[in-house]
């Protein structure tokens, strides 16, 4: 068994590695695509892929992210698409703006995930290899990054939820849905030094390019790669191997983490009560808001916001003044819970909207549809509606509504409080009016003069937005 292993070509061997990996996670008549810079690490990934992918039974594409930072950018993709050519794979060129930040890498990075989420498939396929890893956990360790950062990269990382058609970029009509998921991330180099993929692309007389912006030390990541990894070499040449058992024990601990956090903190829950929250300790606490928060795709506070953030909601004085902004998100706090509410625009003063009788009304300056369903003897009486000109309008102030007969007419902010509606939802709510006199209101109900009787012709508003979270 020892001297077939040693007459097998190196080459060979590669590939029998990399094949065992993709067998483990994907199936016959999976949707791949490489993730192709057209360095030596992505060209060496394309080849074994595209070797492996007539026995595997995958189909495979390739998608080069141009970051238009460098100037010869365009002469890279046109490198990528001509390889591509020679394999006979198809190759997708897509073009992204870098937005100016503290740090170039990471939003390249950033660009180049969104890009990469979009893609209609079931995995992207990415060249990152065990020096990568290694790399990685170092520059997470000196970011001060807590256990699940320095677990560094899996080997797979899950699909994380449905996006929409509208969001993607052009491919084949056969990878052509309504709506698709965001794909799998899979490194089948990761347990690969960069020293095995340097000779593979030797062996296989492959030809790539050298981006000059990875001798620049001025970045993070090269200066760890070019000054720090040759001297920990020196004294520990297996520290690559350690790195990476460090990562996987890591990884475990993070695993358990998130099972408590599920636990105290359940993804099916769209609230984080206070109460629950007061009776763990900080640690566990943060540690369930963490989750919550991840769970949800939105930025993450650093460690120290995070921390004073939990002191604040398991202090009872001060509670009722917290909340934590989040980017595109707020985490507010209403009735002894915690909610993550999207930040939106709120409605121009004086908005209205006239009501012709449409079954549906969208309504973006609210943020949602209003359905007007026919009905017979229920719902709004549309005799009575129609009586004066009907209009949908965003709450101002001081309206005032009658909800149930015999009673008199009270103010709607009592009502909303007493029917328990978050603040940041009734300023988008569509109050429905009959020339002067509010008629209907969602989550409170319709003013009983104007309750459609029996077999009369009505109509039943159905709110499908901030109201319902």
């Amino acid at each position: 068994m020892l001297r077939s292993l040693r007459k097998t070509p190196k080459s060979s061997t590669l590939l029998v590695r990399v094949t065992a990996v993709l067998k483990q996670h994907i199936r016959r008549g999976d949707h791949l695509v490489a993730g192709y810079s057209g360095g030596i690490d992505s060209t060496v990934l394309l080849d074994l892929l595209h070797r492996a992918s007539k026995r595997a039974g995958f189909n495979l594409m390739a998608l080069h992210v141009n970051h238009q930072i460098n100037p010869r950018a365009a002469r890279w993709a046109a490198f990528c698409r001509a390889v591509c050519r020679v394999y006979g794979i198809p190759c997708k060129v897509m073009r992204v703006t870098v937005p100016q930040g503290n740090s170039l890498e990471a939003q390249a990075r950033n660009a180049r995930y969104r890009a990469f989420a979009a893609l209609p498939v079931d995995f992207v396929v990415l060249a990152h290899n065990q020096d990568d890893q290694a790399e990685t956990l170092l520059l997470q360790l000196l970011r001060g990054a807590g256990v699940k950062g320095l677990s560094a990269m899996p080997e797979v990382r899950a699909a994380v939820g449905p996006i929409h058609r509208s969001s993607l970029i052009p491919y084949p009509s056969s990878l052509q849905t309504s709506l698709v998921h965001n794909p799998s991330i899979l490194r089948p180099l990761l347990n690969v030094p960069r020293s095995e993929i340097e000779e593979y692309a030797r062996l296989r007389k492959l030809q790539w390019v050298e981006d000059d912006s990875n001798a620049d030390v001025g970045f993070d990541r090269n200066f760890i790669r070019h000054q720090v990894m040759p001297v920990i070499a020196q004294r520990y040449p297996a520290y690559r191997e350690t790195f990476a058992r460090c990562s996987r024990n890591l990884a475990e601990a993070a695993q358990l983490l998130d099972e408590l956090a599920a636990t105290d903190a359940s993804p099916a829950e769209e609230r984080l009560t206070i109460a629950g929250l007061s009776s763990m300790s900080v640690p566990r606490a943060k540690n369930a808001v963490r989750y919550f928060l991840a769970q949800r795709g939105v930025i993450m506070p650093n460690a120290v916001r995070l921390h004073e953030y939990v002191r604040q909601i398991r202090d009872a004085v001060r509670r009722e003044r917290t909340a934590l902004d989040l980017g595109s998100h707020e985490l507010l706090q209403f009735a002894g819970a915690l909610y993550l509410v999207a930040k939106k625009a709120l409605p121009c003063a004086g908005y209205t909207r006239l009501w012709n009788g449409e079954s549906t009304l969208e309504l973006p300056e609210l943020g949602g549809t209003l359905t007007m369903k026919k009905s017979r003897g229920a719902g709004i009486s549309l005799a009575r509606l129609q009586a004066a000109p009907v209009h949908i309008r965003a709450r101002q102030g001081g309206e005032r509504f009658r909800p149930a007969a015999g009673r008199p007419h009270r103010d709607l902010k009592k009502l909303f409080q007493e029917a328990h509606l978050p603040p940041w939802m009734r300023s988008s709510l569509p109050l429905i009016y009959s020339g002067t006199t509010l008629v209907h209101v969602p989550g409170i109900g319709t003013d009983p003069e104007y309750l459609a009787r029996q077999k009369e012709a009505g109509v039943e508003p159905h709110w499908t937005g901030s109201l319902s979270g």
